[in-house]
């Protein structure tokens, strides 16, 4: 197959799990040491620095991972059209760095430090503590309150109506 075929097979025909694994993002020198890997993918939470492009040295949180576009939106990273419309600017992941993990997926960690994440210890469930009940209170029947009858509200033609026959 031609080389460019092949460019095309795997950039821009890639299947949905394809395109996932090519969301990658290099680790900064500190995770680098803790997790003992170079590259990672970049998942919305995490805290990543621009190395590259208009927004260079720009820190900020991923607000939004596209998996189409191969990019992510970040946090405080906006263009201004010329009505004056902001929207954010979609980078691609091989420009970041990743500077902090969000940490809430417990799977992704697990991976990450190289453990089995099917073989983890389960957390305790939390015990539901159940309110004590309370007895229904019974209601005294009160004498039943009749809504004051409101007027008939005039239309849009009555009041025009009114206001020629104060003309003449």
């Amino acid at each position: 197959m031609k080389p460019t075929k092949m460019r095309n097979k795997m950039i821009y025909r890639a299947s949905y799990q394809t395109k996932s694994k090519q969301l990658g993002s290099a680790l900064s020198k500190d995770l680098q040491k803790k997790y003992g890997k170079r590259s990672v993918r970049v998942n919305e939470g995490d805290s990543v620095t621009i190395l590259r492009g208009e927004f260079k040295g720009v820190d900020g949180k991923v607000a939004e991972v596209s998996t189409a576009k191969s990019s992510v939106a970040i946090e405080g990273v906006k263009k201004e059209k010329t009505k004056g419309d902001k929207f954010d600017v979609f980078i691609h992941t091989s420009n970041l760095l990743v500077t902090s993990l969000n940490t809430e997926d417990k799977w992704r960690i697990a991976k990450l430090e190289g453990k089995d994440p099917r073989k983890q210890p389960k957390e305790a469930p939390k015990a539901a503590e159940k309110p004590a009940k309370e007895e229904p209170k019974k209601e005294t029947p009160k004498a039943e309150e009749k809504p004051a009858k409101e007027e008939p509200k005039e239309t849009k033609v009555e009041k025009k109506s009114e206001e020629k026959e104060d003309e003449n």
